[in-house]
């Protein structure tokens, strides 16, 4: 499967977010897109996920991609986790084929154990940053695409939810927005 992001173009009135960006996405690849905030990183997750149309451009699905859409594992900026639910249970709503065992051995690979069960508004900004990756790492995705998602965890934390997402990458792409390249040298790097 290749995804092309072919000229994208995004203008919000006189503002121009994007500019004629170009950016082919492969299988068994990882890209991480950077730059400041304003820069038009979150646009692009929208624009490939087909929440938002680019003004001119085009995303195109190429090779045995076989719906008309992107199937993608998403984090975005903000969690979007049902803040009354538990860890556990916000990993098990999102795939019919997870049970709360296997989604409890996957969130103590990032979590402590005694924040599984409590409800998720419970939890620090980085806990509940981290149930957002196991969430979406927890179905059944054709690409990786995660919005600024080491937000809020310490250095530790960030080196072990990226060896999660690895892990759980697969041959699948993924790709990655951030404010800086630190920690993502398994990436191609483009600069916003």
């Amino acid at each position: 499967m290749t995804i092309d992001l072919d000229n994208i173009t995004k203008c919000y009135g006189d503002q121009k977010v994007l500019d004629n960006f170009k950016l082919e996405i492969e299988n068994n690849h990882s890209y991480a897109i950077i730059g400041e905030s304003g820069k038009g990183k979150t646009t692009l997750v929208r624009i490939l996920l087909g929440l938002e149309e680019p003004t001119s451009g085009r995303v195109h699905l190429m090779g045995d991609y076989k719906y008309p859409y992107l199937n993608a594992g998403v984090v975005f900026q903000e969690n979007r986790l049902c803040e009354d639910f538990t860890a556990i249970e916000n990993v098990v709503m999102v795939n019919k084929k997870n049970s709360a065992k296997v989604a409890e051995e996957e969130l103590l690979k990032l979590l402590p154990a005694e924040a599984l069960k409590k409800p998720v508004r419970e939890l620090s900004g980085g806990m509940k940053r981290r149930v957002a990756i196991v969430r979406a790492c927890s179905i059944s995705f054709d690409m990786l695409i995660l919005d600024e998602p080491f937000a809020g965890l310490d250095e530790e934390n960030k080196i072990t939810a990226i060896n999660y997402i690895r892990e759980k990458q697969g041959s699948n792409p993924l790709l990655i927005t951030a404010h800086d390249g630190s920690g993502l040298d398994f990436c191609r790097k483009i600069e916003l």
